[in-house]
């Protein structure tokens, strides 16, 4: 039989046990989720957003969790109320499209979650999510299109084509409507803008190819995406037309950098896509703590060329565009 006082041990050592225990089961219930919606993973592009909300998830102690909604909004809103019913505290979202947000939005706000956009941004007129970040696409536009216009012209000519994101993406109306504005201003015609649907460079070959053979007097190429960059330098290569054609792309990646270095593509307007990530992160972070929060984070997209590209401030900006390992 115990005695008196090995009897009082005993149930100390159990009451500070069950402490111990219940400090460690609030701390683990205290412990905040985020949620990464990608419109596909099977994209470069979203795969490196999702690294930069992770690494930032880590950062900041925060579980992390993703999903694919493959390109479809109805996906897309059966992922977050996935997300939700497993209680995750906060997302952070590339959406299929601008159009497909509103009852995103609207289911996400009656479960009081914040939400950040990467990327792509809400419909216009929404106003119901904490964070948006993305590229400035209106300026980027403007610069690149002028960019590809003087590409044109150096070439002998004032006919551009653009390989389009979906136009039902409020970035790429962004983009285009800056990138018009500056064909119309220093004299270059667009002769043709297609749209992709898959972001893939075999589609972007296709489409260059086509628009090439029935507009052969274009003398540059206006990239939205990176893919449309590699797909077109593809194309010049196959004709015997490398350098001939002024080829300038937004996004970046090691794919259109090595491009840049053998002047096969003039010019890369930078898109952080890990920054995005991050920054989208931190904001519905900000949201779940209290602290201040960005509405709109539209941030820059230098042009890199050829001769810059291996400069310390251009490694800077290529950290936030993909991951080290890439």
């Amino acid at each position: 039989m115990k005695s008196i006082s090995e009897m009082s041990r005993t149930l100390v050592f159990g009451l500070v046990a069950v402490g111990i225990g219940l400090a460690g089961s609030v701390h683990a219930q205290d412990k905040k989720t985020v949620a990464y919606l990608a419109p596909s993973l099977d994209i470069s592009y979203w795969q490196w957003v999702g690294y930069g909300v992770k690494e930032k998830a880590k950062e900041l102690g925060m579980d992390y969790v993703e999903y694919t909604s493959e390109n479809s909004p109805a996906k897309q809103m059966d992922n977050a109320r996935t997300a939700v019913t497993k209680g995750v505290s906060a997302v952070v979202i590339g959406p299929v499209s601008s159009t497909s947000t509103p009852p995103l939005l609207a289911y996400l706000k009656s479960q009081n979650i914040p939400v950040s956009f990467a990327g792509i941004g809400p419909q216009p007129g929404q106003t119901d999510y904490t964070s948006a970040v993305t590229a400035n696409n209106y300026e980027t536009g403007k610069a690149q299109g002028s960019f590809v216009c003087k590409l044109a012209k150096e070439r002998g000519g004032n006919q551009v084509g653009v390989l389009s994101l979906p136009q039902d993406r409020e970035n790429a109306q962004k983009y285009l409507k800056g990138a018009e504005e500056s064909f119309k201003a220093d004299g270059c015609e667009l002769a043709q803008m297609l749209e992709t649907r898959g972001l893939t460079v075999n589609e972007a070959v296709t489409q260059a190819n086509d628009m090439l053979t029935a507009h052969p007097d274009i003398k540059a190429i206006y990239g939205m995406y990176d893919e449309a960059g590699t797909g077109a330098a593809k194309v010049l290569q196959t004709r015997g037309q490398t350098g001939k054609v002024g080829i300038a792309v937004a996004d970046g990646s090691p794919t259109t950098i090595a491009l840049l270095k053998s002047n096969a593509i003039q010019g890369i307007f930078f898109q952080e896509a890990v920054g995005q990530g991050i920054d989208g992160t931190q904001q519905v972070y900000n949201a779940l703590t209290g602290a201040p929060v960005s509405k709109d984070l539209a941030l820059v997209m230098p042009l890199v060329t050829a001769d810059k590209v291996d400069s310390p401030e251009a490694k800077a900006v290529i950290a936030r565009v993909f991951p080290p390992s890439n």
